[in-house]
C-alpha cells in the first residue's frame, strides 16, 4: 500500500519549533524553507534580531519535499537568459547557479548537516539522434560561451550513465549534487537558531501593516511588530497577506513516488556512480538514487498542484516501469508532491512590495538557487552586501493573472503535444 506521506519526512521528522512569539524584532521572515532559513541565518549572523514565521513546521513546504537535487542553470534555458539580459547580467546569473551548489555544498560542511550530500555530477537524458545532436550543440555552445565542459554519451555509452535501454543519449555534467532535503532543512534551522534566529511554527500571517516605524504583523499565534519584512514563500505564496506578490508568482505541482530499497548491486546498475538524472522532455522526469538506494521518480503529469495522489502515483509507476522494466515487482512505498514557484521570465526576484522584501520563483531548482538568493537577500538586508543581478531584472506579471492561473490547462496541453511529436 503506497502511503502519501512524504518519503523524506518519514524518513527524518521535521523539529518542533513551538516556543512563544516574540512581541519585535528587527527583521520578520515569513516562510521557514531554504529561503527563509538562509536569509536569517545571514541576518542574524550581522547582528539583527530575526523571527522566521511559518503556517506550518520548519520546510513544511517543498523544501522537504523535493527530489533533493542541486544542479547547474536556471529554469530559463542560458542562451535565453544570455539574449534577455545580455552576456554581463547572463554570465552573473550563470556563475550564481555554479555557486549555488558550491553553497550548499558549503553549508553541508561548515553546519554538519548529515543530509546524505554526494556530488557525482548530473545528466540530462535523451531519446533520439536529434536529442543527441542538440546535447552536442549545447556542449558546445557552453564550452566557448562559458567555459564550462560536459560529455556527450551516445548510444554506445549511454548504459554508463543510466542502466536502462529507454535512452539514446545523455549530456553529463561533474558538478551536480544530490541530499536528503528534509534533513538539509532542518540543519538550515539549526544553524539558523545557533546564529540568533527564532523560529515560530504554525505562526501563519494573516495580515502585513505599514506603521510610521515599520511593520506589524498579525498572526495566528500572535502579533509581532518588525523594522523589516522579507516574503519567502515562493510557490506557496497565497493572496494572503500580499496579493500583489501572488500575481508575480505561478505555483505549479510536482509529484514524486520512492520504491522500496533495492539491492545494492540492482540500484548500482540502474543508476550509476548516484548521479542526478532528468529527461530532455518539456514535461520532464527526474529521478535519481536515494541514500538508503531507493529509486524515487518525480515529474508533472499537467502543472496542477492538486492531482489525486493515488492517480498520480499510478502514472509514476508506470513511468519508472517503462524506464527500469526490472522493477515490475518490486513495491512502491510512497506517493507525495510538492508546490514549486515559477515566474512569467521563468528568472528568480530579489524585489520589494510597499517597502517590503521579497525572493522567489526558482522553477524547480529550489535546492540551490533557493539557498543562494535566499542567502543574497539576507545579506542586502542586513546590509552586508550592496548588490544582487536578482534585484536588477524587471518582475513581470501579466494583467489576465490575479490568484487563479486559468492558462495552466491549455499550456499543458500544448506542452503535451510538443512532447508527443518530439519538439
Amino acid at each position: 500500500m503506497v502511503t502519501t506521506q512524504p518519503f523524506w519526512r518519514e524518513d527524518s521528522p521535521l523539529p518542533d519549533h513551538d516556543g512563544p512569539l516574540p512581541a519585535e524584532a528587527d527583521v520578520a521572515v515569513i516562510g521557514a524553507g531554504f529561503t527563509g532559513l538562509n536569509a536569517a541565518r545571514e541576518i542574524a549572523a550581522a547582528g539583527f534580531t530575526v523571527v522566521v514565521l511559518d503556517a506550518g513546521k520548519v520546510g513544511a513546504g517543498a523544501s522537504s519535499v523535493n527530489g533533493g537535487m542541486v544542479n547547474y542553470g536556471l529554469k530559463a534555458a542560458t542562451t535565453r537568459v544570455y539574449k534577455s539580459f545580455g552576456p554581463e547580467l547572463g554570465r552573473e546569473f550563470w556563475d550564481a547557479s555554479l555557486a549555488s551548489i558550491d553553497l550548499v555544498e558549503k553549508l553541508v560542511h561548515d553546519e554538519g548537516i548529515d543530509c546524505g550530500f554526494v556530488r557525482n555530477g548530473a545528466a540530462e537524458l535523451g531519446y533520439s539522434e536529434r536529442d543527441l545532436t542538440d546535447f552536442g550543440r549545447e556542449a558546445d555552445w557552453m564550452r566557448e560561451n562559458l567555459d564550462f565542459d560536459t560529455d556527450v554519451y551516445g548510444p554506445d555509452r549511454i548504459d554508463q550513465v543510466v542502466g536502462s535501454q529507454a535512452f539514446h543519449c545523455g549530456l553529463v555534467d561533474h558538478t551536480g549534487a544530490g541530499l536528503q532535503p528534509a534533513k538539509f532543512v532542518s540543519g538550515l534551522a539549526a544553524a539558523a537558531e545557533r546564529r540568533g534566529a527564532v523560529i515560530v511554527d504554525d505562526a501563519r500571517v494573516l495580515r502585513v501593516s505599514r506603521t510610521t516605524t515599520g511593520f506589524q504583523l498579525l498572526t495566528e499565534r500572535g502579533r509581532l511588530t518588525s523594522g523589516q519584512v522579507l516574503y519567502a514563500t515562493n510557490g506557496y505564496t497565497e493572496r494572503t497577506p500580499s496579493p500583489e506578490l501572488r500575481r508575480r508568482v505561478i505555483p505549479i505541482g510536482s509529484y514524486i513516488v520512492v520504491t522500496e530499497p533495492l539491492p545494492l548491486e540492482l540500484a548500482q546498475r540502474l543508476v550509476p556512480e548516484q548521479r542526478m538524472l532528468w529527461t530532455s522532455r518539456r514535461f520532464i522526469n527526474y529521478f535519481r538514487r536515494t541514500p538508503d538506494n531507493r529509486i524515487l521518480m518525480g515529474g508533472r503529469n499537467n502543472l496542477s498542484t492538486d492531482l489525486d495522489l493515488v492517480e498520480s502515483a499510478a502514472i509514476l509507476q508506470a513511468t519508472t516501469l517503462d524506464i527500469f522494466p526490472e522493477l515490475e515487482d518490486v513495491a512502491f512505498t510512497h506517493s507525495w508532491s510538492g508546490k514549486l514557484g515559477i515566474t512569467f521570465d521563468l528568472m528568480p526576484h530579489i524585489g520589494s512590495i510597499d517597502r517590503a522584501w521579497y525572493a522567489l520563483g526558482y522553477g524547480g531548482h529550489g535546492v540551490g538557487i533557493a539557498s543562494y538568493v535566499g542567502t543574497e537577500v539576507g545579506r542586502l538586508i542586513a546590509g552586508t552586501q550592496d548588490r544582487s543581478p536578482f534585484a536588477e531584472i524587471p518582475h513581470p506579471t501579466r494583467p489576465y493573472y490575479r490568484e487563479q492561473a486559468w492558462f495552466l490547462p491549455m499550456a499543458a496541453r500544448w506542452y503535451r503535444f510538443l512532447d508527443t511529436i518530439g519538439r
